[in-house]
C-alpha cells in the first residue's frame, strides 16, 4: 500500500505513543522475526519494531521485513521502524487513515 505524505504522518502521530512489540537483536531478520511481527500487524494494524544490533543496515532490514509480510513501512525514525498493515475485519479495525 502505498502512502501519501499526510496519511505517513498521520501514523507517525499515532505511533508516538507506542512501545516497541518486536525488537531485532543479535541474530538479525529471522524467520521467527518476520513471524512475530506479522502476527503483532495482524493483532495491532500499527506497529514499531526496535533495532538493537544492525543500526547500519536498519532501513534495508526494515524494507525486507516490509516486503516480506506484505505491511507498509511508514517511517524509520532512529533505530525505530513504524509498520502498518490494514485490517481486512472491519470489526478488528483500529486505524482509520483519512482519505
Amino acid at each position: 500500500m502505498e502512502l501519501k505524505g499526510y496519511q505517513r504522518g498521520y501514523l507517525t502521530r499515532k505511533a508516538h505513543g507506542l512501545q516497541p512489540v518486536v525488537h531485532i537483536g543479535k541474530f538479525g531478520v529471522t524467520d521467527e522475526v518476520v513471524a512475530a511481527v506479522d502476527k503483532a500487524l495482524e493483532d495491532h494494524e500499527l506497529i514499531k519494531v526496535k533495532f538493537v544490533n544492525f543500526k547500519d543496515e536498519k532501513k534495508d532490514l526494515a524494507q525486507e521485513v516490509g516486503v516480506k509480510i506484505d505491511a507498509t513501512l511508514v517511517r524509520v525514525v532512529g533505530n525505530i521502524a513504524i509498520y502498518y498493515r490494514h485490517q481486512t475485519d472491519p470489526q478488528k479495525r483500529v486505524v482509520h487513515l483519512p482519505k
